[in-house]
């Protein structure tokens, strides 16, 4: 596209070659447009170079695009083809890719861009259907899983990112993170333990399923949990059901999408609070988890609810909100 504001546009590069073959030397016709011997004799040379189809088409007194002939430092092809090649196996981004093929990142993203496979594809095995689903009522289905998380008294390579210092709390065990969650309002209740035995898991779920019951939901009819021993061989899990009148849906193997509400919470969970800042031990890691819970139920917004917190919709009685 033209400047305007150019005063030697198309429009005058055609009158400046229209005087020059009428007889009016360079130097005249540059005078008289205004402009410079120089940039009239670049323009008249390059008329006089063209073949004839760019001159009866105008594309000889077109600008061209500012853009360099040449570009010493530009990887040769063979080098661009093993950047592509990589990508074609391995689908790694240009930082992993950088580290396979001893270019920097920028270089790598740059040759993925010009070649147009920037954009990491998704992946090719079929994926069955799925179907999203949410039981009319609150409180009516709850998800059940646990979240591992280590234990430490000072802050490790997370913090640091030094991979090569010696973790002063190795070996210091593991704390789970025992998650309910009700299907309809999303509204989650955890609790920490040091094990994730049958026994456990069913306290846990009793006291979720009271705590849920004050904060206005109804009764459980329904608890899903995966195929984990906890779950499906402890007595106290399956008495801990049948106490709450409810009955046990397990999902079919290798299908985590059927209890995804409560894996995309522990996700939340471990992003926002695990390792949503650096804490300085584990042990204020916990004492942080209340607050935390309080404002997923009360305030973050979901964005399957519309961008409204879990606990609206939940009915409130008046003056009830704890």
């Amino acid at each position: 596209m033209e400047d305007g504001r150019c005063r030697l546009g198309l429009g005058g590069r055609r009158e400046l070659v229209r005087l020059i073959e009428g007889g009016m030397s360079m130097r005249a016709a540059a005078r008289r447009l205004g402009v410079a011997p120089a940039t009239a004799h670049r323009w008249w040379h390059r008329w006089r170079q063209a073949p004839e189809h760019e001159r009866a088409s105008g594309q000889a007194l077109a600008a061209r695009p500012p853009r360099p002939r040449s570009c010493p430092w530009q990887l040769t092809p063979e080098a661009e083809r093993a950047i592509l090649v990589a990508r074609q196996r391995t689908n790694l981004g240009p930082a992993r890719l950088a580290g396979i093929t001893g270019w920097r990142s920028s270089t790598v993203w740059k040759v993925l861009r010009r070649h147009g496979v920037s954009r990491r594809r998704r992946s090719e095995r079929p994926h069955s259907p799925g179907r999203r689903y949410e039981w009319a009522e609150p409180g009516a289905l709850l998800h059940v899983d646990t979240k591992q998380l280590a234990r430490f008294a000072t802050p490790g390579h997370f913090a640091h990112g030094d991979r090569s210092e010696h973790h002063k709390t190795r070996g210091a065990g593991y704390v789970f993170a025992h998650c309910v969650v009700d299907d309809h309002s999303r509204l989650a209740y955890v609790e920490l333990h040091p094990d994730q035995r049958g026994a456990t898991c069913a306290a846990v779920l009793v006291r979720a399923a009271g705590w849920m019951g004050a904060q206005g939901l109804g009764p459980a009819r329904a608890v899903m949990t995966d195929n984990a021993l906890a779950y499906t061989r402890s007595l106290e899990f399956t008495q801990a059901i049948g106490a709450l009148g409810a009955r046990h849906i397990l999902t079919p193997p290798r299908t985590p999408r059927w209890n995804g509400k409560v894996e995309r919470f522990i996700r939340t969970l471990d992003e926002e609070w695990a390792h949503g800042r650096i804490w300085a031990s584990s042990a204020q890691r916990a004492r942080a988890l209340g607050s935390w819970l309080r404002y997923y139920n009360r305030r973050r917004p979901h964005s399957s609810l519309g961008d409204r917190p879990p606990l609206s919709r939940v009915p409130q009685e008046r003056g009830q909100y704890t």
